[in-house]
């Protein structure tokens, strides 16, 4: 009989044999975390059906919010290999892009300034998504500025020189907007282009009255999560068609798997590049205005967060899979919201890396992910 090949473990090294068996303590300490965490929030969901709806509900509308971020996330390291760590601010940098828009220059008013006669509604539509358009505007333009100057020159670099780059990059764009000429270092009231409108279910779809509360046991949602739900449905509806359809969707494809091919097949890598750094950044700034309309309140620091928890919605996804990015965010909103519904506020983020944690530890590449395969 042949003689049968070593396993990996025998063939490991005497002192690696011992300390194997110690990585299943993490990992079961781990396990019985989550397994403490949905007994927890089982047992009490149980007792209140209803209030499960409305965390699952406030769950929806933060992740389709994350989800917003994490596509561009998913996009530039499916593109350059580069986890953009500023991609997180440049979502602040829409929030208070559109901030001023509406209390400086009153730019959801123009279409009423302009045509006196206008019916409201349309005023209102229009001067949103002008204000919306500006703000996506002023993202692309400064994710674009970023690529150019500080990832561009390292293209060729180690991977770590571009991950300190982009670490760098969100603490100056963090820093400088809490300067009190650029943005300011204090929580800000935002102020809406349009008014907030909720609805409560109970024995059908009433309108919530301004100074009027709602009944006891009963299911809210507003105009701003549709609104949310809608935009982050038809962006990702978006994006899946100029991946697969177009010819710029090819080209990215094709930079995605190997960037000297696709120089000799004719493809301009470097306008590739900058278009995904541009669509990742116009969608992080329309998630950055409506974060800003659903929670009423800014700072200069308030990529950080949502930055960092949209990045373990891509991870959880699968780095580099637009769908997985999606799905991904969607869990972690539904985490976060029943975290804080019935845990404990602050344990969110806790839980946020918990999951990113468990994630590496289970399943590297992510729920849509696939193992790197190597080339011949």
């Amino acid at each position: 009989m042949p003689a049968q090949k070593p396993t990996v473990i025998a063939s490991l090294p005497r002192e690696f044999r011992r300390r194997a068996p110690l990585a299943w303590v993490g990992q079961a300490f781990l396990i019985l975390l989550a397994v403490g965490a949905a007994y927890l929030i089982i047992s009490k969901a149980w007792k209140e059906p209803l209030l499960l709806v409305q965390n699952l509900l406030d769950g929806l509308k933060l992740g389709f919010v994350y989800a917003l971020i994490a596509l561009g996330y998913t996009m530039v390291y499916g593109i350059v290999k580069l986890i953009n760590f500023a991609h997180g601010d440049v979502f602040m940098v829409g929030s208070f892009t559109s901030f001023f828009a509406v209390t400086r220059f009153n730019l959801h008013q123009w279409p009423q300034m302009i045509f006196p006669s206008i019916p409201p509604g349309i005023s209102v539509v229009l001067g949103s998504l002008t204000v919306i358009l500006l703000a996506r505007i002023v993202c692309t333009v400064r994710a674009v500025t970023i690529a150019r100057v500080a990832y561009k020159p390292l293209r060729d670099a180690p991977r770590i020189a571009a991950l300190i780059t982009a670490i760098g990059v969100s603490f100056f764009l963090e820093y400088l907007g809490n300067l009190h000429f650029v943005y300011s270092p204090r929580f800000i009231p935002y102020k809406s282009p349009f008014d907030t409108v909720a609805w409560y279910i109970q024995g059908g779809i009433h309108r919530v009255m301004p100074g009027v509360e709602t009944p006891v046991n009963s299911i809210t949602f507003s105009n701003i999560f549709l609104l949310i739900m809608a935009a982050s449905i038809l962006v990702l509806i978006v994006l899946q068609f100029i991946v697969r359809r177009t010819k710029m969707g090819i080209a990215m494809r094709a930079t995605s798997f190997d960037k000297p091919t696709a120089r000799l097949m004719g493809i301009s890598v470097d306008r590739v590049i900058s278009f995904t750094f541009a669509i990742g950044a116009a969608f992080a700034g329309l998630g950055g205005v409506l974060y800003a309309i659903a929670y009423a309140s800014i700072n200069a620091l308030l990529g950080i967060m949502p930055g960092l928890k949209a990045f373990v919605s891509a991870v959880l996804g699968g780095i580099g899979s637009i769908p997985g990015a999606f799905v991904g965010a969607l869990i972690m909103g539904q985490a976060e919201a029943l975290t804080m519904g019935y845990i404990s506020t602050p344990m969110r983020d806790a839980v946020a890396f918990t999951i990113l944690i468990i994630v590496l530890l289970v399943r590297p590449t992510g729920i849509f992910g696939e193992p790197d395969k190597e080339k011949a």
